[in-house]
């Protein structure tokens, strides 16, 4: 906890809203407790970070027990890597948060053929909008999340 205070303190210096992956409830703890303190800035971005070894895996409940855990006002997203990166864009969506996709989780479009960022985000896009969801514009997402700086 004291690395990630520092973390906190450096980001809040420079004006930086981080990105607060949590793996498992444990960490999501850890996560209230920079809020607490007054390191995190409102509203607060969380990331669940689903089926990762030795963390929470991707299924509904382990995200609705995390998604219980989140301060009044939080944003929040889920992802679940390989296989399971599409069925949590669904399920992340249909439970009321964001999606994250990408190769850094994900290497395959479908079983055995391989993707590109762009086709994974194309899939996702998609995915939520089949369901009734909507993809937010890049000033729309920094709006939303309350990012001020923009690199």
């Amino acid at each position: 906890l004291m690395d990630l205070r520092w973390i906190a303190k450096r980001a809040k210096e420079i004006a930086v809203k981080p990105e607060l992956e949590v793996f498992d409830m444990g960490q999501m703890q850890h996560a209230l407790t920079l809020m607490r303190e007054g390191l995190i800035e409102d509203p607060p971005l969380f990331q669940f970070c689903l089926d990762i070894a030795s963390g929470a895996p991707a299924t509904v409940e382990a995200i609705l027990a995390m998604k219980s855990m989140l301060p009044p006002g939080a944003n929040w997203a889920a992802f679940g890597i390989s296989r399971a990166e599409m069925p949590m864009v669904a399920q992340a969506m249909l439970l009321g948060g964001n999606c994250r996709v990408g190769l850094e989780d994900n290497l395959y479009l479908s079983r055995g053929v391989l993707a590109t960022n762009g086709q994974l985000v194309a899939k996702a896009k998609r995915i939520v909008e089949e369901l009734g969801g909507q993809v937010l514009s890049p000033q729309a997402a920094r709006d939303k999340y309350k990012l001020t700086k923009q690199w």
